[in-house]
């Protein structure tokens, strides 16, 4: 039975999916009072409301990792909760193709994966390949079953109906402005007045380092903003893909490269690319923010990465500027896409955590310090794994706050 914890009062500031998740945990099986803090008017405005819907399976992160078991067991609980909210879901399953021999090594080293994460996954032949996904090419694929697709506004919504229920304080239009330790906890100020709370858990996304500085703490970690791009098929032309088809990944570069996906309302989306942005909430190229881009070229591990990544960034970059080249990479996987057949669909920013050394956290990072928990690290398969994220978030808060 989970304990529980009288009129024990967190704030959580952040209103997207893990902010949301975490403040349902804490409210609904914890027993804690809860303010939730988001400053746009509306729950799940970035990083929940600009992505692809997938619910990942879990077969691309090193064993043992918090991605690795957060995923697969977040996959679990992600479709349920979804089932059982009402939401609208698809387990529709995916394929991992590879287009060419060279990429065979890695598809075997992803299946390896798969199976050391404990994801049903099988390798598949072209024939096979093609009864899956008619339309396909490739050499051989990666056919991982429990890949599903759901609406995660969809899923935030419901989330705010249950923390309804709780009497949780939800508060839009409220952005946060200082952070103060106090005596028994954290005064939190806000443009709409101060917070008083005994403990705080940052899941701000895109300003979580941010956040984390307020309150004094020095994260390891500068947020550096990466636009993915998206278009999607035309209305006549969504019948060339009947659920998810992925490339094989580039090694070098935490992204999954520009996939297919079928949503849950029937359009095909396809993307995203991955770009610099030059504004933490940078939709489109036009979008700068002086404070972020100085932030980021301020910071050594954005150099670093450059000269480590210049190559696929530039491919990036080309593809991001030319709808042909994005074409061209959509049409590996599925020969009959022509650029004809594509139309602009929005883009989202991925909140990806960097060292002073230029690498790129690949796996969630979560810190603590007495009555904080700051989550500096969120990106894919955060969304997945919001159910997972929230319980693991609350355990730690629970060996902090006293």
């Amino acid at each position: 039975m989970a304990a529980v914890h009288a009129h024990r009062h967190v704030v959580v500031i952040g209103g997207g999916i893990v902010g949301l998740a975490t403040a349902r945990e804490l409210a609904t099986v914890r027993g804690f009072d809860v303010t939730v803090l988001e400053k746009e008017s509306r729950w799940a405005t970035h990083q929940t409301g600009h992505n692809s819907g997938v619910v990942h399976a879990g077969l691309y992160y090193r064993p043992g990792s918090l991605k690795a078991r957060m995923a697969v067991a977040g996959n679990a609980s992600m479709v349920e909760y979804a089932r059982e909210s009402g939401v609208p879901l698809s387990v529709c399953g995916k394929l991992v193709v590879a287009t060419s021999e060279d990429e065979l090594p890695q598809l075997h080293k992803l299946a390896a994966n798969a199976e050391a994460n404990g994801v049903p996954a099988v390798l598949v032949d072209p024939v096979r390949a093609k009864e899956i996904e008619p339309n396909v090419a490739c050499v051989a694929a990666l056919y991982v079953q429990s890949t599903a697709i759901t609406d995660y506004r969809a899923v935030c919504g419901a989330m705010v109906e249950d923390l309804d229920g709780t009497g949780a304080d939800l508060r839009t239009d409220t952005r946060v402005r200082g952070i103060r330790p106090v005596d028994g906890g954290v005064e939190v100020e806000t443009d709409t007045g101060v917070v008083h709370a005994d403990a705080l858990v940052n899941c701000a996304g895109l300003h979580s380092d941010r956040i984390a500085h307020l309150t004094g703490l020095r994260p390891p970690v500068r947020i550096v903003p990466f636009r993915g791009e998206y278009y999607e098929l035309a209305p006549g032309r969504r019948d060339l893909v009947r659920g998810l088809i992925y490339p094989v990944p580039d090694p070098r570069f935490p992204f999954l490269g520009v996939h297919l996906t079928r949503m849950v309302d029937g359009s095909v989306h396809a993307g995203p690319n991955a770009v610099l942005a030059l504004r933490r909430e940078g939709y489109r190229w036009r979008d700068f923010s002086p404070r972020d881009v100085a932030d980021s070229l301020r910071f050594p591990g954005t150099w670093r990465l450059g000269r480590e990544c210049w190559r696929p960034g530039l491919d990036e970059v080309r593809r991001s500027l030319s709808r042909k080249r994005f074409a061209e990479s959509l049409a590996r996987l599925v020969p009959a896409i022509t650029e004809a057949d594509i139309v602009p669909a929005g883009a989202g920013v991925r909140a990806q955590a960097l060292t002073p050394q230029g690498r790129l956290v690949d796996d969630f990072l979560i810190e603590e310090v007495p009555r904080q928990v700051h989550v500096l690290n969120a990106v894919s398969p955060a969304a997945t794994s919001s159910l997972e994220i929230a319980r693991h978030v609350a355990d730690r808060l629970a060996e902090v706050i006293d």
